[in-house]
């Protein structure tokens, strides 16, 4: 538990409205959106809670609680807004949960330089909302934009919808504040571009809470489209489709969303517009009118030099109209199933065999009644695929024996392949044991190390990301 003594400093130090520690007052902030989380909460075999929830107003709040649990040896747990799907957020009663939520200014917006600075506690729609009042747009579109924060996006490495064009929230970062885990506060970036050393930014962009706390956020902006345009196409195969994706990108062309569904998440997500055979590939076009007729021009050529039908645009208008649905697990769970999606990442060489393995294997797993894939980002080197499945059982434990060994299925065919293991989830407690796959032993032990150099008494989101030794 955390001791009364700290909790009576922390009130002192930073008002006793911002400290809170009743069972009802902690109660959401127990995990994440993490599928399995929910499960054994459900069932009521996961009871554990943080020890208390501190809601900080400013930077200076952050210091002075991270500086007390440094020096009492207190683990603290970052929470933004709870979207994270991997179990990222795990906190027992000996932990300080640090809700982010209250710091949640939008700080400037720079329209010269087409720089907005954030609290790293703002909803992601609050923010893009804010840029779009001045005609522009960070181009961060997530699933989970309207209950996400940019802190959030920042620990998880996140990449929205439109990232083919605008990229992932990297390539999006101008600066970031950060408390240190001795309650130092340092910020990193501060010009377009820079040569002064390793980018220390990426020691926190996709760190998950586990080497500090993103306090401040600054993104580069984008100017909001002149013009919008769609493109549908049937796709004779999975092989035919991502040919023509490779195509257009490697041309040179960036349609900002990129999305091939494989026929059995045509036939589920786009019923109406199905045909029995064929899966299905959407794109939107968007920036100056220009380039976007010269683009969509250009992909209508490749697309049907590969085979290709041209489809109902109005596809499209229905994917961008449903596309931030997000669904309640315990639906699920009464039914007797359980769900979940898996993104990784392959080379175009690999990903089909990344594909076959995977619906074949997850479709072998005792209890799976659906297994389907599509992909949303893609790039000149590879593409990204998504995998949905779902389980049944008649037990809740049969559930997570399912649900886990679906995950292991695909993590192991991914890698066998060659594939990358998390393209934008990020890792949490469900991925770390997979890890090594992607890093490697010598790796693993690096991360292990840079993380002992920063959190040398490991109380920094204990548990998440970063393998055992």
């Amino acid at each position: 538990m955390v001791s009364e003594a700290v909790i009576r400093r922390l009130r002192d130090e930073i008002g006793s409205d911002r400290v809170v520690t009743s069972d009802d007052d902690v109660d959401g902030y127990r995990h994440d959106y993490w599928v399995l989380s929910h499960l054994v909460s459900w069932q009521g075999t996961y009871t554990d809670r943080p020890g208390a929830v501190v809601r900080p107003r400013s930077t200076a709040d952050v210091q002075a609680t991270v500086r007390l649990a440094s020096e009492t040896g207190t683990p603290v747990v970052p929470f933004g807004l709870g979207s994270g799907v991997c179990g990222g957020i795990r906190p027992d009663s000996s932990a300080l949960l640090i809700d982010m939520s209250a710091m949640d200014r939008v700080r400037r917006i720079d329209t010269t330089n087409q720089v907005a600075f954030f609290d790293a506690g703002v909803n992601g729609l609050v923010a893009e909302e804010a840029v779009a009042e001045q005609g522009l747009t960070i181009g961060h579109w997530p699933q989970s934009i309207a209950v996400s924060s940019v802190g959030g996006w920042i620990s998880t490495r996140a990449a929205g919808q439109f990232s083919t064009a605008y990229g992932g929230v990297e390539d999006m970062v101008h600066s970031i504040e950060v408390v240190l885990p001795d309650g130092d506060m340092v910020v990193l970036g501060k010009a377009p571009r820079a040569a002064a050393g390793p980018d220390l930014r990426h020691l926190f962009i996709g760190a998950e809470g586990t080497m500090g706390i993103v306090t401040g956020v600054a993104l580069a902006l984008h100017r909001q489209p002149e013009q919008r345009e769609f493109r549908v196409y049937h796709t004779p195969s999975l092989a035919a489709g991502l040919e023509v994706q490779r195509q257009i990108l490697q041309t040179g062309w960036l349609p900002p969303v990129m999305r091939q569904y494989d026929v059995r998440e045509t036939r589920r997500t786009f019923r109406q517009w199905s045909t029995d055979a064929h899966g299905m590939l959407l794109m939107v076009h968007e920036g100056p009118a220009g380039r976007v007729a010269a683009e969509t021009e250009a992909a209508d050529a490749l697309a049907g030099q590969g085979g290709l039908v041209r489809a109902d645009d109005d596809v499209a208008a229905h994917w961008m109209q449903n596309r931030n649905h997000v669904v309640a697990w315990d639906e699920f769970f009464e039914q007797g199933l359980i769900v979940d999606t898996i993104e990784i990442a392959a080379s175009w060489s690999a990903i089909e065999a990344v594909y076959d393995d995977v619906i074949a294997e997850v479709g072998a797993v005792d209890g799976v009644v659906s297994i389907s894939a599509h992909s949303s980002h893609a790039y000149r080197t590879g593409v990204n695929l998504y995998f949905s499945f779902a389980a049944r059982a008649d037990d809740p434990t049969g559930l997570e024996a399912a649900y886990l060994e679906c995950w292991h299925r695909v993590m192991e065919a991914t890698a066998r392949h060659g594939g990358g293991i998390a393209h934008h989830h990020g890792i949490g407690r469900i991925r770390r044991p997979y890890l090594v796959h992607d890093l490697g032993e010598t790796g693993v032990t690096l991360l292990r190390t840079v993380h002992g150099a920063i959190d040398p008494k490991g109380l920094m989101n204990p548990g998440n990301l970063i393998p055992d030794a």
